[in-house]
């Protein structure tokens, strides 16, 4: 089964160029540990939240962007191993400085929960972070796919939304801290892809236009503490490149 680590980073805006070399150069090593793809998002459109928001996620300045990545890996077991390989790996030493704060970077292990679609050409895409009470998971899964298939009448490519399995707690910032999760709440990110912003605009103006539809389950989460915002594709590579 497919495996995902999610992270969530504040760059300096501009460090936009640098961010992007560095994690062209991160590439070769991830690949050669066993990832299959690697996807990297700039913070275009994220707007304020009144109780979370991706900002406060990662404690972002004014002078900074929130840059929101994935990479995917054929297991859990290949990821793991990743990163003790990381650890011992000489070249990991001829890496670019780090043009950001790593400090306040969040990241964390999640599982597949939904996937439908495909990307073949991806202009803009929209990230969402939050909690799910873990007795919910059922319900909360049940609930994405009458919302895909609202996106997808819109022109959305694709949808994606992975379970947190193996989050870790951080000393300044992490996804449950991010999320204000309670006790037994799982943080849950997804992403949906689009051919363009316009595209997606368009969609969102048909779906306030029809927000009572009834075919939309009750939300088995609190809505008050999910975030999104809209993000430009930066880099996406995959395991033949």
């Amino acid at each position: 089964m497919s495996y995902y680590t999610g992270a969530l980073v504040a760059v300096p805006t501009a460090n936009k160029d640098k961010y992007q070399e560095h994690a062209k150069a991160a590439w070769p090593l991830f690949r050669s540990y066993g990832a299959l793809r690697m996807v990297e998002t700039w913070g275009s459109e994220v707007p304020t939240g009144k109780v979370t928001d991706f900002y406060q996620a990662v404690a972002a300045q004014d002078d900074e962007t929130v840059v929101f990545s994935w990479m995917e890996w054929p297991d859990k077991a290949t990821a793991d191993a990743s990163w003790q390989k990381m650890e011992n790996d000489p070249a990991m030493k001829d890496l670019p400085e780090m043009p950001f704060d790593g400090s306040r970077m969040i990241f964390g292990g999640f599982s597949p929960l939904f996937a439908a679609g495909d990307t073949p050409d991806t202009g803009y895409y929209q990230g969402f972070l939050l909690a799910v009470p873990e007795a919910n998971k059922s319900q909360y899964e049940a609930m994405i796919e009458p919302i895909w298939q609202m996106f997808h009448s819109g022109g959305a490519s694709s949808i994606t939304e992975v379970w947190g399995t193996d989050i870790p707690k951080g000393q300044r910032t992490d996804f449950f801290r991010a999320t204000k999760a309670q006790d037994g709440e799982v943080p849950v990110i997804g992403w949906t892809t689009w051919p363009d912003r316009e595209t997606y605009l368009n969609a969102i103006k048909m779906m306030d236009e029809d927000k009572d539809n009834p075919d939309i389950p009750e939300m088995p989460f609190d809505g008050m503490r999910m975030m999104w915002g809209g993000f430009e594709p930066l880099l996406d590579y995959r395991a033949e490149t």
